[in-house]
């Protein structure tokens, strides 16, 4: 079936591709899905049986005779190497799950680290924000209060030069 159906697939011309499908079709069943051709033979069971007749001897009826019978110990084989790969393939998963889930505490670490820069950020800008509307408030207060200190500076040099005068007068 495989055969035909791989046949069936190559860039034939279109009389050969024509002809071969025919040929199938009376064989079994052709499907066609755009580039992919299936095949199903007729009496599949039948054709397998014979195909593991021997040549030359007669077809086998129906009892499976022609078949021949399965090692025990291959079996056996078989199961111990699907239970290892069993066991592989839980081991990986395992590993995987560990992966996994070392992965999402690390992303929830910095996530929490980042949650936190970014709170502290924010409490650091609104300490500081208040802290240079007290400084403006204070400059202001200290602005007020030396506005007196020009007219004073003015009175003492009056007085100094008054005292020089005098003392120019006392000599």
């Amino acid at each position: 079936g495989g055969g035909a159906a791989a046949a069936a697939g190559r860039q034939l011309p279109e009389g050969r591709r024509a002809t071969l499908a025919s040929a199938l079709e009376l064989e079994g069943t052709v499907l066609r899905e755009g580039r992919l051709t299936q095949f199903v033979a007729n009496n599949l069971e039948r054709r397998i049986r014979l195909s593991g007749a021997p040549r030359g001897g007669p077809p086998a009826g129906g009892g499976g005779a022609s078949i021949p019978a399965i090692d025990p110990g291959a079996l056996q084989d078989v199961v111990a190497l699907a239970g290892q790969v069993a066991a592989q393939v839980d081991e990986l998963l395992r590993n995987v799950h560990c992966g996994l889930q070392a992965l999402t505490a690390l992303s929830v670490g910095c996530i929490q680290t980042y949650r936190d820069g970014v709170e502290s950020l924010g409490e650091a800008a609104d300490l500081s924000i208040r802290a240079m509307y007290a400084l403006v408030a204070r400059c202001e207060e200290l602005d007020r209060a030396m506005q007196p200190v020009p007219a004073l500076a003015k009175r003492i040099r009056d007085m100094k030069g008054t005292l020089e005068r005098l003392e120019g007068l006392c000599k």
